[in-house]
């Protein structure tokens, strides 16, 4: 194995379960495991010309957001997600440690941790494509907003708007939709609304 090789598989060894991640929450679990193939064709093929002007994780998300992008906007892709929902339960076990982490936590409280996170998932999924994607850079996934720029290639200024803007927006939508509230042991839980219809 040549060390150009063995670079792409450290890569791809790397980077991989963050690109599926990243594209199950922008295209939904069904597209993204043929997306991040995509993703690592292209950046197999293009390691030979980077040239270190980006730094290698913003190059690669670059390549998966442009990607997500054409699929998100393509005829069949709209056709096929227009009567189905988009389920963020595929993430990794990651994503549940958005709240504070514990040595040991009980069943009941991890399934609690759970249920936030998929609550907050779900709404931040249903936001408007140019605010989630960089919702989900900066929050989910800890790029900084120069970063993010880079990725989107959009200007500094355009990450701050839209950044503030999906924020407010996610807010707005789990104030309206769930009921938030602390157990016993004062961990956060989110008790979804009857009736309310985020679409609406």
């Amino acid at each position: 194995m040549d060390s150009e090789t063995e670079g792409f598989e450290a890569i791809h060894s790397s980077y991989r379960p963050r690109i599926v991640r990243y594209l199950t929450r922008l295209v939904g679990p069904d597209a993204a495991e043929d997306l991040t193939q995509e993703v690592f064709v292209k950046v197999s093929r293009g390691l030979l010309n980077f040239k270190g002007d980006a730094k290698l994780s913003t190059w690669i998300y670059r390549i998966a957001t442009n990607i997500a992008t054409d699929r998100l906007r393509s005829r069949s892709f709209k056709q096929t997600q227009s009567d189905k929902a988009i389920s963020p339960q595929e993430g990794s076990v990651e994503d549940t440690n958005a709240l504070p982490d514990e040595k040991s936590p009980s069943i009941e409280r991890q399934l609690m941790r759970d249920q936030m996170s998929s609550c907050v998932n779900d709404y931040i999924n249903a936001l408007p494509e140019n605010y989630r994607a960089v919702v989900i850079l900066s929050d989910i996934e800890g790029l900084t907003n120069q970063e993010i720029a880079e990725v989107l290639d959009v200007t500094l200024d355009t990450v701050k708007i839209r950044l503030h803007r999906g924020r407010a927006k996610l807010k707005e939508e789990l104030k309206a939709g769930c009921r938030f509230d602390r157990d016993e042991d004062d961990v956060l839980i989110c008790d979804p609304k009857s009736g309310y219809d985020r679409d609406n």
